[in-house]
C-alpha cells in the first residue's frame, strides 16, 4: 500500500492502482466542512457551509501525496506536465491526471530460461535474478510503454542468448562471469529508458535427470582413472628406488650382508617372532658360521 494506491502483483509484475483521493485530501475535506458549518451556525446563513463543502471537495481531489521513493507523472489535457513528489503536491481536478507513479527503489525481477540449449547442445533450465533501478523517471514514463515488462522480457531474451554462447561446464563454474556479461548487455539496452541494471545473479542451473546421472558416472570414472594413474606412478617410483638400491649393493657385498642382517633383526626383535630363512640365503650372507658360533656360545656345559 502506498500514498497513491495499492500495488498488486500479476505474473511477477507490479501493477499500480491509482487512488482517486489521498488521506490528506480527506482530512482537508472534513476540516472545510467543519469550518463552513460552524460559520453558518454563527452567522445563521448557509453560504459558508456551501462554500466550505465546495472548497473541501476541490482539495479532496486536488491534493496528492507521494512517498519518499515515488515520482508521479502528471499530464495536463494529455500533455506531459512534469514529475511531482516526494511529499504533497497539487493538481487541478479533471484538467490534470496522474498517468503513472514510478518507484525509484532497487527492484528485483526473477527470470527463467527453460529447456534452452547450451553451446554443446545440452538442454538446461536456468534461473536468474536481475537487480535494477529507475534513475530517470521521466524517461521510463515517456520512452517505453511498460518498463517493467520491457526489463523482464529483455532479461529473459539476453539470458537465452547467453546460454547459447556458453558450454555447460562454463555455466556451472563461471556464473559470476556470465552474470557480469548479462548485466552489461541489459544495462546497454535499458539505459535509454532511464533504467540501470545493477547486477545479475545466476541462481541455479538445472539439467535433465538422465544427463545428470551420466555426468555423475563420468566424474566417478574420471576420479578412478586418476587414482590408478597415481598408484602406477607410485609403483614406478618404488621400482626405480629398488633398481638404484640394487646397483649400490652390487658393488659392495658387505653392505648387502649388513642390510640383510638388519632386516633379520627387525623381523625377530619382537617377542615370540619366528622367521624362516632359506638355506641359500644363509649361505649367501655367510650366516652359517655366525649362527653356529652363537649356538655354541649359548649352550650350557
Amino acid at each position: 500500500m502506498t500514498a497513491f494506491g495499492a500495488i498488486s502483483k500479476s505474473k511477477g509484475r507490479e501493477i499500480f492502482e491509482v487512488q482517486a483521493v489521498s488521506s490528506v485530501g480527506v482530512a482537508l475535506l472534513f476540516t472545510c466542512l467543519i469550518v463552513g458549518v460552524t460559520l453558518s451556525f454563527l452567522v445563521n446563513y448557509p453560504a459558508p457551509a456551501v462554500a466550505g463543502g465546495i472548497v473541501g471537495l476541490y482539495l479532496l481531489f486536488a491534493i496528492k501525496v507521494a512517498d519518499q521513493w515515488e515520482k508521479a507523472a502528471v499530464l495536463r489535457l494529455g500533455r506531459y506536465r512534469g514529475l511531482f513528489g516526494s511529499g504533497p503536491f497539487h493538481i487541478i481536478p479533471i484538467v490534470d491526471s496522474i498517468s503513472r507513479v514510478v518507484d525509484q527503489r532497487v527492484r528485483v525481477t526473477g527470470v527463467t530460461a527453460e529447456s534452452t540449449l547450451t553451446r554443446d547442445t545440452v538442454p538446461t533450465d536456468v534461473d536468474a535474478i536481475v537487480f535494477w533501478v529507475v534513475w530517470n523517471a521521466e524517461k521510463c514514463v515517456l520512452e517505453v510503454q511498460n518498463f517493467q515488462d520491457a526489463v523482464m522480457m529483455s532479461a529473459q531474451t539476453a539470458l537465452r542468448e547467453s546460454i547459447g554462447r556458453h558450454e555447460l561446464s562454463q555455466m556451472i563454474t563461471e556464473r559470476e562471469t556470465m552474470g557480469r556479461e548479462l548485466q552489461r548487455i541489459l544495462d546497454e539496452k535499458t539505459n535509454p529508458w532511464g533504467i540501470t541494471v545493477q547486477s545479475v545473479e545466476i541462481r541455479d542451473v538445472k539439467i535433465p535427470a538422465g544427463l545428470e546421472d551420466a555426468m555423475s558416472r563420468q566424474a566417478q570414472a574420471q576420479r578412478e582413472r586418476q587414482a590408478r594413474i597415481i598408484l602406477g606412478q607410485a609403483e614406478q617410483e618404488i621400482s626405480n628406488s629398488f633398481v638404484e638400491a640394487a646397483a649400490a649393493y652390487a658393488g659392495n657385498p658387505v653392505a648387502l650382508h649388513l642390510r640383510a642382517m638388519n632386516m633379520l633383526y627387525e623381523a625377530v626383535k619382537e617377542k615370540g617372532a619366528m622367521v624362516i630363512v632359506p638355506s641359500s640365503a644363509v649361505e649367501t650372507m655367510g650366516l652359517g658360521g655366525t649362527l653356529a658360533t652363537a649356538s655354541l656360545g649359548g649352550a650350557k656345559p
